[in-house]
């Protein structure tokens, strides 16, 4: 049977948050069933708890932000998507503020933290979404889809228009039945323009963004100075944005998405969308392991640091 997973022991770790340039501490610690990922913000009185549920992002204007009444917790998806890459199942999520640190702009930090705190199978099925139907959501030239497919692959277009990003692949995919997150998703990092860098942090955003943090252009060229970590690492990071949006659904999906220029809002929708239709998707588990999708018994083995 694929059981649901959590962290064996807590951890915490301190980091900077992207927009508000604020230093962030953050812990996680294992969950019970069905707790799913949770998130709690402790330096509120009293605390509040916010569950990845779709119908709390209401903002994805600069990140994945989930909502409740005043408290904010903002650019979930970099450790979502690494939530999402091992497995784990169910997680409490404690901050002392309104974002998650950026670590070093892609999922890489929370891999090696999750390690590093070791995963533990818990006595319940794992419960997947499974898509039955197409579903696809547009907005201009921009789209998302979700299509029936025995595994979990993702597929991912980008179109930037800009000499540095023109000149990298501009299409990903990545089918979990013969890759993994670790090796093949999570080392990419998010990526930003000087010029728009200037205009956000007039406006009290990007506080935290550095060459540490991200990939950073001008109008022409990587202003890192070890360049990028793959020829495909803008791409790829779009994909992995979308695997932690998609995880906000609260279970992993049995699904192939595709995408053209999408993003936080795009994703989101498309999530919303799938849930409105009942009957384009169902709950399924895997009592026999052996008859899973090679994607879902790949993500079960984590090798060790």
């Amino acid at each position: 049977m694929i059981r649901q997973r959590t962290i064996k022991k807590a951890f915490e770790t301190v980091g900077i948050g992207l927009h508000s340039g604020r230093k962030v501490k953050l812990a996680l610690r294992p969950a019970p069933v069905d707790a799913g990922i949770v998130f709690r913000r402790i330096d509120m009185n009293p605390p509040v708890a916010i569950k990845a549920e779709p119908e709390r992002v209401n903002d994805t204007r600069m990140a994945t932000t989930l909502d409740k009444g005043q408290a904010k917790i903002a650019t979930i998806e970099h450790l979502m998507s690494a939530l999402s890459g091992l497995g784990i199942d169910n997680c409490y999520v404690e901050v002392d503020g309104a974002e998650i640190p950026i670590m070093d702009g892609s999922g890489a930090s929370f891999v090696f933290l999750i390690k590093a705190a070791g995963v533990e199978e818990q006595d319940a099925p794992r419960k997947f979404v499974r898509v039955k139907k197409p579903i696809e959501i547009h907005a201009g030239d921009k789209w998302a889809s979700l299509e029936p497919f025995n595994g979990y692959k993702l597929s991912f277009a980008i179109d930037f228009g800009h000499p540095a990003i023109d000149a990298t692949a501009q299409f990903v995919e990545v089918d979990f039945d013969n890759h993994t997150y670790i090796n093949d998703v999570a080392k990419a990092r998010t990526f930003g323009f000087v010029n728009d860098l200037e205009m956000l942090r007039s406006y009290g955003l990007a506080q935290g963004g550095t060459l540490d943090n991200a990939v950073v252009m001008d109008d022409y060229h990587v202003l890192n100075p070890d360049g990028l970590r793959s020829n495909d690492e803008f791409a790829k990071h779009k994909l992995l944005d979308a695997m932690g949006d998609l995880y906000v659904l609260g279970h992993p999906l049995v699904a192939h998405y595709k995408a053209f220029k999408s993003g936080h809002d795009l994703n989101n929708k498309l999530l919303r969308k799938l849930l409105s239709e009942p009957d384009s998707w169902e709950f399924v588990t895997f009592e026999d392991s052996s008859k899973a999708p090679p994607a879902f018994t790949n993500a079960l083995v984590i090798p060790n640091i």
